[in-house]
C-alpha cells in the first residue's frame, strides 16, 4: 500500500493536471497508457509521486523521457542499464516495467541476468558490456576511474557518457522514491543475499 494518496483525475489541482498530462499524453501515454493508470485512473509507479509535488515532478518526468526517447544509447544498452540501477538498489517495480521494455528491446534471459549478476561475458555486443561495467562501476563507487572513464568514452562517447551518468542518477532517485512511497510492484525482483554488492 503506497505511503501516498493514489490522485485519481478528479483530485487533482491545475498545476497536478499538467504534471498528469505531460506524462498521459507524452511519448509514455499513446498506445500503453493504459499501464500507466489503475482502474481510477490513478497514475502507477513513480508517476503518483511525481503528480503529487508537480513542481518538481514535472521537471523530473521531462527528464524521464529525455533519457527513455532521445539519448546516444541504444534501446538494448538503455534497458540494461536501467535493470542494472533497479537490481543494485532492489528496485521491484523498475524491474517489473524494464524487464518488460528489456525484452521488448530484444535482451534475452541470460542477458537479464547479467544485470542482477554484472556479468559481462553474458554479453555479445562490446558497448553493452561497456555499459554494464561503467554502470556497475557508478553503483558500486559513485565514480570511474581514469581507466573506467577513457574506456566507456571510447565505447560510447563523452555526451553519451553524460546521459548514461544521467541515466544511473534518475533511476535511483525513482528507486529511492518508490521504496520510501512504499509503492507497490506485481513481482519481486531475482535479488539474492549478495546482488547489490556482485
Amino acid at each position: 500500500m503506497s505511503r501516498i494518496p493514489m490522485l485519481a483525475p478528479e483530485d487533482l489541482d491545475d498545476d497536478q493536471r499538467r504534471a498528469f498530462e505531460s506524462i498521459t499524453r507524452g511519448p509514455r501515454g499513446g498506445a500503453g497508457r493504459a499501464a500507466l493508470v489503475d482502474d481510477r485512473g490513478a497514475l502507477l509507479g513513480p508517476f503518483n509521486a511525481m503528480v503529487t509535488a508537480p513542481t518538481v515532478g514535472e521537471p523530473l518526468q521531462a527528464l524521464g523521457v529525455a533519457i527513455r526517447y532521445r539519448t546516444g544509447l541504444s534501446a538494448r544498452a538503455r534497458e540494461l542499464a536501467i535493470l542494472t540501477v533497479a537490481a543494485h538498489h532492489r528496485s521491484d517495480f523498475e524491474w517489473e516495467v524494464h524487464v518488460r521494455d528489456g525484452r521488448a528491446a530484444g535482451l534475452t534471459d541470460t542477458e537479464l541476468a547479467a544485470a542482477v549478476h554484472g556479468d559481462p561475458a553474458a554479453l555479445t555486443d562490446q558497448t553493452e558490456r561497456v555499459v554494464l561495467r561503467t554502470t556497475r562501476a557508478m553503483l558500486r563507487t559513485g565514480d570511474l576511474t581514469d581507466d573506467e572513464y577513457t574506456t566507456a568514452v571510447e565505447a560510447i562517447g563523452e555526451a553519451t557518457l553524460v546521459e548514461l551518468t544521467t541515466l544511473v542518477g534518475y533511476y535511483a532517485l525513482l528507486a529511492l522514491q518508490l521504496r520510501v512511497f512504499r509503492v507497490p510492484a506485481r513481482v519481486t525482483g531475482p535479488w539474492t543475499a549478495q546482488t547489490a554488492e556482485d
